[in-house]
């Protein structure tokens, strides 16, 4: 199995701080951040592109963390064990949990293989990229990727381990879930849940 490196990203000036990748670092051992400011008692890889919001995600595709990776949104909820999530062999990502058929980035496993495919077309045109990402069929930094990465899905690849808070789990979280993620509001410390670490 190919050394995986579990990874979020970090872009000073948002909705999220160095204490949220605290937060998702006690849940996932080993974790590293991408990002341009230190993390307190997290390993941090500079990220080479300033570019806004969930679009510094797309450093990911750069050589900045060599090898196979795992990625995570700040706003995940890890609840087993990741070990089987790396297993997976091939790029996977989400897919919309509102609309089959698209993918969503929220989290990622991306090989080594995928990634220069990806940073180059993207570096080709950054701007216009991200000018044309802008509808709900082709939404942000997973629009992008939704035109150049041929990628399984873990709904497909792992059924049941990957679920949506809103859509799954408003009575009880499904029985084999091990990653609940969490898209727009609540975010998970303001969910009050038991199983959700506090902030």
């Amino acid at each position: 199995m190919a050394t995986v490196t579990r990874v979020c990203v970090l872009k000073s000036g948002g909705d999220f701080t160095p204490r949220h990748v605290q937060w998702l670092a006690r849940q996932v051992p080993g974790l590293v951040c991408l990002t341009d400011i230190a993390v307190p008692g997290v390993p941090v890889v500079q990220m080479q592109n300033a570019w806004p919001g969930w679009w510094s995600k797309m450093n990911l595709f750069s050589k900045a963390i060599p090898g196979d990776l795992l990625y995570l949104d700040l706003d995940t909820v890890v609840i087993g064990d990741l070990t089987p999530l790396e297993g997976v062999g091939e790029t996977t990502l989400l897919e919309d949990f509102y609309k089959p058929g698209l993918l969503a980035s929220g989290l990622m496993y991306i090989r080594e293989e995928d990634k220069a495919h990806v940073w180059d077309a993207w570096m080709a045109d950054p701007d216009g990229h991200r000018e044309r990402c802008q509808t709900r069929e082709r939404w942000g930094d997973q629009g992008f990727l939704q035109d150049v990465l041929q990628a399984q899905t873990w709904q497909q690849a792992l059924p049941g381990a990957v679920v949506s808070w809103k859509v799954h789990c408003q009575k009880q979280i499904p029985h084999g879930a091990r990653v609940v993620c969490f898209h727009g509001n609540p975010r998970p410390w303001a969910a009050k849940q038991s199983w959700v670490l506090p902030l």
